[in-house]
């Protein structure tokens, strides 16, 4: 009987071993789970439209296609309307087809792209040239989250691979609850944001941000949420997406 209640008891261990083992997630499950959370195939047939500090931004998936847009007025009247896609970047003024510098194709293109990003988190985020590492959990606010570290590469990674990006996802509900990252134009800097007001859309998660600054540029991004809860970083800025519509064509 004791040799019996011993085997039971290894037999248990080993069990016990063997689930903790399958609920280790990598970095990429954590991110898969975070996008179908948000979204999921949604995303690959979705169309977008939305508000951003007073410009309309346009977005249209269909399987591996896309077109970016971004629609403002500048300061003459003029109508301007950037089209980016796998074709390249276009730009029209007022419906009309013009040129665009060599030296304005990266600012317009990353100027159009970025905004659609973070508009459309966690989506980007398995782009092929997207390297995520799981480097921990943390609490925020009385809440669990993985820590997930995303870089670029070279190749295929725009021409601001070297920025660095963290993201605190919901160890429940796989939900990209607070973001940061570090950049190097225009002098460098430092930024970590906050989503709140969460809404859902024809199935698509949008949030807008909290954007707050750290003066200290060599500061680990790891280290901001503490920073955060301490009250030490300065709020910059509020990000907010305004008259979202989506469309799914499939």
């Amino acid at each position: 009987m004791k040799y019996l209640n011993l085997i039971i008891i290894v037999l248990l261990f080993i069990s016990c071993d063997q689930e903790n083992k399958k609920e280790e997630l990598t970095a990429e499950k954590i991110v898969e789970r975070a996008i179908d959370t948000a979204g999921g195939q949604n995303y690959e047939y979705a169309e977008i439209d939305f508000v951003f500090r007073d410009r309309n931004y346009k977005s249209f998936r269909e399987g591996g296609k896309y077109r970016l847009e971004r629609i403002q007025q500048d300061s003459t009247g003029k109508m301007i309307h950037d089209i980016l896609s796998n074709e390249g970047l276009q730009r029209k003024v007022n419906d009309s087809t013009v040129q665009v510098a060599d030296s304005l194709v990266t600012p317009i293109s990353n100027g159009v792209n970025s905004v659609h990003y973070f508009v459309q988190l966690p989506y980007g985020l398995n782009a092929p040239a997207a390297n995520k590492k799981l480097i921990g959990k943390d609490s925020i606010a009385g809440k669990e989250y993985y820590e997930v570290k995303v870089t670029f590469n070279a190749e295929g990674g725009g021409t601001d691979h070297e920025d660095e990006y963290l993201y605190w996802i919901d160890t429940k509900h796989y939900t990209v609850d607070y973001l940061a990252y570090n950049y190097e134009v225009n002098g460098g800097g430092i930024r970590f944001r906050k989503a709140y007001n969460e809404r859902k859309i024809e199935g698509l998660r949008f949030v807008d941000y909290k954007n707050y600054k750290y003066a200290e540029l060599g500061t680990p991004l790891k280290k901001l949420d503490s920073l955060y809860e301490e009250g030490e970083l300065e709020l910059l800025s509020t990000i907010e997406n305004k008259d979202i519509k989506v469309n799914i064509s499939k």
